[in-house]
């Protein structure tokens, strides 16, 4: 078709629905009796289809109508089109309290895994359920589809940068100190106390582009040590289970250092208050109007001063000399806008 043509076309939903029964049905007097409409009237429907989109849907295959390689292709648009037509008339025939709010929360690669859960929990937890999607990238691209509202929130482990090209705003979660872990038999090859204990050892890194990463360098240069960086991660999950073969020592929020240990099996090395994980809900909004987001804003601070009461002291004597103790933040949610450049 031309340009044109295209311009002012439109589908008939009757067409679609009747082009895809002959297609289910193999022959239109199947077709018509199911849908108990006549034969003439499905014919000329689905010839009517065919003119619009300017290409032949079926060829006879001895007594029965098989789809053309182009009538395939329309048969998965039409599939896919009626789904959502009986879709939207469920939902519309529901009553509004029974319908469920939906939460489309991004979550940045890098961000801790281990308190992922219980930022979530309380949203899990609500009555009626609400439908959670998460979609883990880069912030960049999150940030893309933040300020397109294709998500609700975004859960970061660092501000937006200030050359973002959509105007958003930050809400402080919290901070933790961090805890560098090993698997027992790792643990074993690096005594002494910390953080010498790190001189030298193998250790797995956050990758170069996130703010831990830029902490942890600038922390090993004040306590003078240097240790060799056999592996880099952008997904700390991924990173925590390369350290339970004993491959190199790995860095956790010191607010999630018992569930590390308990989960993985690891051995406490140290930790300090030198080096923070932040965390952060970003929103595209100054006042968050969505009930979920607003939910996770409200609770996420008590969540982290819950864990804190909960964290011991490293069982290793070795981290027990260093004396670094633990610190949380909780802020208030607060909204900070990143400017437009």
């Amino acid at each position: 078709m031309e340009s044109s043509d295209l311009t002012n076309a439109w589908l008939n939903y009757h067409h679609l629905r009747y082009f895809h029964a002959v297609a289910q049905e193999g022959s239109v007097r199947r077709a018509s009796e199911k849908l108990r409409i006549s034969q003439p009237s499905i014919c000329a429907q689905v010839k009517q289809l065919e003119s619009a989109l300017g290409e032949t849907l079926y060829r006879r295959s001895g007594r029965s109508l098989v789809l053309t390689d182009f009538g395939r292709v329309i048969y998965g648009y039409a599939d896919e089109i009626l789904a959502l037509g009986r879709e939207l008339l469920t939902t519309a025939r529901r009553a509004p309290s029974a319908r469920k709010l939906r939460l489309h929360l991004g979550i940045v690669d890098s961000f801790p895994k281990l308190l992922s859960l219980d930022i979530l929990r309380p949203v899990f937890a609500q009555v009626p359920p609400i439908h959670v999607t998460c979609h883990e990238g880069k912030l960049d691209d999150l940030l893309g589809q933040l300020g397109a509202h294709r998500l609700d929130g975004l859960l970061a482990d660092e501000p937006p940068p200030s050359s973002a090209k959509v105007k958003t705003f930050t809400h402080p979660l919290g901070a933790s100190g961090v805890t560098f872990f090993a698997s027992p038999t790792l643990a074993r090859k690096v005594p002494g106390r910390f953080p010498g204990n790190l001189q030298g050892a193998p250790v797995l890194l956050p990758t170069q582009n996130t703010a831990l990463r830029r902490d942890l360098e600038q922390w090993f240069r004040t306590v003078q040590v240097e240790p060799v960086v056999i592996g880099e991660f952008e997904d700390g999950a991924l990173a925590k289970i390369v350290a339970t073969e004993g491959i190199g020592i790995t860095v956790v929020p010191t607010v999630a250092a018992a569930e590390a240990i308990e989960r993985y099996g690891f051995v406490s090395l140290g930790r300090t208050e030198e080096c923070q994980t932040k965390l952060f809900l970003i929103t595209a909004e100054r006042r968050i109007e969505h009930p979920a987001v607003a939910l996770l804003a409200r609770e996420a601070g008590r969540m982290l001063i819950g864990r804190r009461r909960k964290v011991k002291s490293p069982a290793s004597p070795s981290s027990s000399r260093a004396g670094h103790k633990v610190r949380v933040e909780p802020r208030r949610s607060t909204a900070r806008a990143t400017p437009k450049r």
